[in-house]
Protein backbone atom coordinates (compact mmCIF):
# COMPACT_ATOMS: atom_id res chain seq x y z
CA UNK A 1 0.00 0.00 0.00
CA UNK A 2 2.78 2.43 0.89
CA UNK A 3 4.45 1.81 -2.48
CA UNK A 4 1.22 2.70 -4.25
CA UNK A 5 0.72 5.80 -2.16
CA UNK A 6 4.18 7.23 -2.80
CA UNK A 7 4.46 6.08 -6.41
CA UNK A 8 3.60 9.53 -7.71
CA UNK A 9 5.95 11.35 -5.35
CA UNK A 10 9.45 12.49 -6.17
CA UNK A 11 12.25 14.46 -4.57
CA UNK A 12 11.43 16.32 -1.34
CA UNK A 13 7.82 15.07 -1.33
CA UNK A 14 9.00 11.46 -1.34
CA UNK A 15 11.49 12.09 1.49
CA UNK A 16 8.81 13.84 3.53
CA UNK A 17 6.38 10.97 2.95
CA UNK A 18 8.85 8.38 4.19
CA UNK A 19 9.95 10.57 7.11
CA UNK A 20 6.33 10.67 8.33
CA UNK A 21 5.70 6.98 7.56
CA UNK A 22 8.87 5.86 9.37
CA UNK A 23 8.04 8.14 12.31
CA UNK A 24 4.61 6.51 12.67
CA UNK A 25 6.25 3.08 12.53
CA UNK A 26 8.47 4.01 15.47
CA UNK A 27 5.45 5.42 17.34
CA UNK A 28 3.60 2.11 16.94
CA UNK A 29 6.69 0.23 18.12
CA UNK A 30 7.11 2.45 21.20
CA UNK A 31 3.43 2.25 22.20
CA UNK A 32 3.40 -1.53 21.74
CA UNK A 33 6.51 -1.77 23.90
CA UNK A 34 4.86 0.40 26.57
CA UNK A 35 1.70 -1.72 26.66
CA UNK A 36 3.82 -4.83 27.18
CA UNK A 37 5.47 -3.26 30.23
CA UNK A 38 2.63 -2.59 32.69
CA UNK A 39 5.11 -1.56 35.40
CA UNK A 40 6.01 1.53 33.37
CA UNK A 41 2.34 2.41 32.95
CA UNK A 42 1.76 1.95 36.69
CA UNK A 43 4.67 4.29 37.47
CA UNK A 44 3.46 6.95 35.03
CA UNK A 45 -0.07 6.85 36.44
CA UNK A 46 0.98 6.40 40.07
CA UNK A 47 3.35 9.35 40.25
CA UNK A 48 0.59 12.01 39.87
CA UNK A 49 -1.55 10.26 42.49
CA UNK A 50 1.27 10.14 45.04
CA UNK A 51 2.16 13.77 44.28
CA UNK A 52 -1.38 14.96 45.01
CA UNK A 53 -1.61 12.98 48.25
CA UNK A 54 1.80 14.14 49.43
CA UNK A 55 1.76 17.84 48.62
CA UNK A 56 -1.93 18.61 49.03
CA UNK A 57 -2.92 16.45 51.99
CA UNK A 58 0.38 15.93 53.84
CA UNK A 59 2.07 19.33 53.37
CA UNK A 60 -0.85 21.43 52.17
CA UNK A 61 -2.22 22.40 55.59
CA UNK A 62 1.13 23.90 56.56
CA UNK A 63 1.65 25.89 53.35
CA UNK A 64 0.82 29.57 52.85
CA UNK A 65 1.38 31.23 49.47
CA UNK A 66 0.05 34.62 50.51
CA UNK A 67 -3.02 36.60 49.54
CA UNK A 68 -5.34 34.24 51.37
CA UNK A 69 -5.12 31.80 48.45
CA UNK A 70 -6.14 28.18 48.90
CA UNK A 71 -2.94 26.16 48.63
CA UNK A 72 -4.72 23.39 46.74
CA UNK A 73 -5.69 25.81 43.97
CA UNK A 74 -2.11 27.04 43.81
CA UNK A 75 -0.36 23.67 43.99
CA UNK A 76 -2.38 21.52 41.60
CA UNK A 77 -1.61 23.54 38.46
CA UNK A 78 2.00 23.48 39.61
CA UNK A 79 1.83 19.69 39.78
CA UNK A 80 0.62 19.61 36.19
CA UNK A 81 3.75 21.53 35.18
CA UNK A 82 6.03 19.44 37.41
CA UNK A 83 4.71 16.19 35.93
CA UNK A 84 5.46 17.48 32.43
CA UNK A 85 8.92 18.65 33.54
CA UNK A 86 9.91 15.34 35.16
CA UNK A 87 8.75 13.45 32.06
CA UNK A 88 12.05 13.98 30.27
CA UNK A 89 13.59 11.51 32.72
CA UNK A 90 11.40 8.73 31.30
CA UNK A 91 12.44 9.77 27.81
CA UNK A 92 16.14 9.68 28.67
CA UNK A 93 15.79 6.29 30.37
CA UNK A 94 13.93 4.67 27.46
CA UNK A 95 16.39 6.05 24.92
CA UNK A 96 19.36 4.86 26.99
CA UNK A 97 17.84 1.37 27.29
CA UNK A 98 17.20 1.22 23.54
CA UNK A 99 20.76 2.28 22.82
CA UNK A 100 22.30 -0.17 25.30
CA UNK A 101 20.27 -3.11 23.97
CA UNK A 102 21.27 -2.38 20.38
CA UNK A 103 17.82 -1.28 19.24
CA UNK A 104 19.23 2.01 17.97
CA UNK A 105 21.89 0.21 15.94
CA UNK A 106 19.28 -2.02 14.33
CA UNK A 107 17.19 1.00 13.39
CA UNK A 108 20.23 2.77 11.97
CA UNK A 109 21.02 -0.25 9.79
CA UNK A 110 17.57 -0.05 8.18
CA UNK A 111 16.63 2.15 5.21
CA UNK A 112 14.78 4.63 7.40
CA UNK A 113 14.54 8.41 7.48
CA UNK A 114 17.40 9.72 9.71
CA UNK A 115 14.96 11.66 11.88
CA UNK A 116 12.38 8.87 12.29
CA UNK A 117 13.67 7.34 15.52
CA UNK A 118 13.99 10.68 17.28
CA UNK A 119 10.69 12.10 15.98
CA UNK A 120 8.88 8.82 16.70
CA UNK A 121 10.15 8.89 20.28
CA UNK A 122 8.86 12.45 20.56
CA UNK A 123 5.37 11.68 19.26
CA UNK A 124 4.96 8.60 21.46
CA UNK A 125 6.08 10.60 24.51
CA UNK A 126 3.54 13.34 23.75
CA UNK A 127 0.82 10.68 23.66
CA UNK A 128 2.02 9.39 27.02
CA UNK A 129 2.06 12.96 28.40
CA UNK A 130 -1.57 13.43 27.34
CA UNK A 131 -2.47 10.29 29.28
CA UNK A 132 -0.60 11.63 32.34
CA UNK A 133 -2.51 14.91 32.15
CA UNK A 134 -5.87 13.17 31.85
CA UNK A 135 -5.14 11.10 34.97
CA UNK A 136 -3.84 14.10 36.90
CA UNK A 137 -6.81 16.27 35.90
CA UNK A 138 -9.27 13.60 37.03
CA UNK A 139 -7.47 13.31 40.38
CA UNK A 140 -7.42 17.10 40.79
CA UNK A 141 -11.15 17.33 40.11
CA UNK A 142 -11.78 14.49 42.55
CA UNK A 143 -10.03 16.33 45.39
CA UNK A 144 -11.99 19.52 44.78
CA UNK A 145 -9.85 21.58 42.38
CA UNK A 146 -11.82 23.49 39.75
CA UNK A 147 -10.65 25.72 36.90
CA UNK A 148 -12.46 29.07 37.11
CA UNK A 149 -11.60 30.21 33.60
CA UNK A 150 -13.45 29.48 30.36
CA UNK A 151 -13.25 26.18 28.49
CA UNK A 152 -11.04 27.80 25.85
CA UNK A 153 -8.67 29.07 28.54
CA UNK A 154 -8.54 25.64 30.18
CA UNK A 155 -7.74 23.97 26.85
CA UNK A 156 -5.06 26.60 26.21
CA UNK A 157 -3.53 25.79 29.59
CA UNK A 158 -3.32 22.10 28.76
CA UNK A 159 -1.84 22.99 25.35
CA UNK A 160 0.93 24.95 27.12
CA UNK A 161 1.65 21.92 29.30
CA UNK A 162 1.97 19.68 26.25
CA UNK A 163 4.19 22.30 24.60
CA UNK A 164 6.53 22.23 27.60
CA UNK A 165 6.63 18.43 27.57
CA UNK A 166 7.26 18.42 23.81
CA UNK A 167 10.24 20.73 24.24
CA UNK A 168 11.74 18.77 27.13
CA UNK A 169 11.46 15.53 25.14
CA UNK A 170 14.44 16.61 23.06
CA UNK A 171 16.53 17.22 26.16
CA UNK A 172 15.61 13.70 27.28
CA UNK A 173 16.47 12.18 23.90
CA UNK A 174 19.78 14.03 23.77
CA UNK A 175 20.76 13.03 27.31
CA UNK A 176 19.63 9.44 26.72
CA UNK A 177 21.92 9.23 23.69
CA UNK A 178 24.73 11.00 25.55
CA UNK A 179 24.95 8.82 28.68
CA UNK A 180 26.85 5.52 28.41
CA UNK A 181 24.26 3.26 30.11
CA UNK A 182 20.77 3.08 31.58
CA UNK A 183 22.29 3.22 35.08
CA UNK A 184 23.85 6.56 34.18
CA UNK A 185 20.49 7.69 32.81
CA UNK A 186 18.95 6.93 36.20
CA UNK A 187 21.44 9.32 37.79
CA UNK A 188 19.96 12.15 35.73
CA UNK A 189 17.31 12.43 38.44
CA UNK A 190 19.86 14.65 40.19
CA UNK A 191 19.29 17.10 37.31
CA UNK A 192 15.53 16.66 37.03
CA UNK A 193 14.77 17.12 40.71
CA UNK A 194 16.09 20.69 41.15
CA UNK A 195 14.80 21.61 37.69
CA UNK A 196 11.26 20.78 38.76
CA UNK A 197 11.43 21.80 42.40
CA UNK A 198 13.35 25.11 42.25
CA UNK A 199 10.43 26.83 40.60
CA UNK A 200 7.03 28.30 41.40
CA UNK A 201 5.46 24.83 41.41
CA UNK A 202 4.91 24.69 45.18
CA UNK A 203 6.03 28.09 46.49
CA UNK A 204 6.06 31.61 44.99
CA UNK A 205 9.66 32.67 44.24
CA UNK A 206 8.98 35.93 46.11
CA UNK A 207 8.88 33.89 49.34
CA UNK A 208 12.30 32.34 48.70
CA UNK A 209 15.73 33.86 49.42
CA UNK A 210 16.52 36.47 46.75
CA UNK A 211 19.18 34.44 44.93
CA UNK A 212 17.09 31.27 44.90
CA UNK A 213 13.93 33.17 43.96
CA UNK A 214 15.70 34.66 40.94
CA UNK A 215 16.64 31.17 39.73
CA UNK A 216 13.11 29.91 40.32
CA UNK A 217 11.51 32.85 38.48
CA UNK A 218 13.58 32.24 35.35
CA UNK A 219 12.96 28.49 35.37
CA UNK A 220 10.86 27.54 32.30
CA UNK A 221 8.68 25.38 34.55
CA UNK A 222 7.73 28.48 36.56
CA UNK A 223 6.60 30.35 33.44
CA UNK A 224 4.35 27.48 32.41
CA UNK A 225 3.02 26.97 35.96
CA UNK A 226 2.17 30.66 36.37
CA UNK A 227 0.66 30.90 32.88
CA UNK A 228 -1.69 27.97 33.40
CA UNK A 229 -2.69 29.24 36.85
CA UNK A 230 -3.77 32.46 35.17
CA UNK A 231 -5.64 30.58 32.43
CA UNK A 232 -7.30 28.27 34.95
CA UNK A 233 -8.35 31.30 37.03
CA UNK A 234 -6.33 30.09 40.01
CA UNK A 235 -4.25 32.36 42.29
CA UNK A 236 -0.89 33.56 41.00
CA UNK A 237 0.88 35.26 43.95
CA UNK A 238 4.04 36.88 42.61
CA UNK A 239 6.71 39.45 43.28
CA UNK A 240 5.93 41.74 40.34
CA UNK A 241 9.05 40.88 38.30
CA UNK A 242 9.08 41.12 34.50
CA UNK A 243 9.33 37.37 34.01
CA UNK A 244 6.36 36.75 36.30
CA UNK A 245 4.32 39.49 34.62
CA UNK A 246 4.90 37.92 31.18
CA UNK A 247 4.40 34.28 32.14
CA UNK A 248 2.07 33.53 29.23
CA UNK A 249 4.57 34.88 26.70
CA UNK A 250 7.49 33.01 28.27
CA UNK A 251 5.46 29.79 28.50
CA UNK A 252 5.62 29.83 24.70
CA UNK A 253 9.09 31.32 24.23
CA UNK A 254 10.92 28.91 26.56
CA UNK A 255 9.67 25.70 24.85
CA UNK A 256 10.39 27.14 21.40
CA UNK A 257 13.96 28.04 22.39
CA UNK A 258 14.54 24.64 24.03
CA UNK A 259 13.22 22.84 20.95
CA UNK A 260 15.33 24.89 18.55
CA UNK A 261 18.45 24.07 20.57
CA UNK A 262 17.96 20.42 21.53
CA UNK A 263 16.00 18.92 18.63
CA UNK A 264 18.91 19.41 16.16
CA UNK A 265 21.35 18.23 18.83
CA UNK A 266 19.31 15.07 19.42
CA UNK A 267 19.04 14.26 15.71
CA UNK A 268 22.76 14.91 15.15
CA UNK A 269 23.73 12.81 18.16
CA UNK A 270 21.60 9.91 16.90
CA UNK A 271 23.11 10.15 13.42
CA UNK A 272 26.63 10.13 14.89
CA UNK A 273 26.17 7.11 17.16
CA UNK A 274 29.08 4.62 17.04
CA UNK A 275 31.20 6.94 14.91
Amino acid sequence: MSTALDAGLDGPERRLYWAVADCLTIVRNELTHLVRQPANIAWQLGFPIVSVLLFVYVFGSAMDVGGGADYKDYALPGMFAMTMAFGFMNTAMMVAIGKEKGVMDRFRSMPMAPSAVVSGRGVSDVIGACLDLVVLAVIALAVGWRPDGSLLEALSAFALLILLRFALIWIGVFLGLLVPSQEAAGNLFAVAFPFGMISSVFTPPSMMPDWLGAIAMWNPVSSTANAIRDLFGNPVPGGGSWIEGHALLMAVVWPVVITLVFLPLAVRKYQNLSR
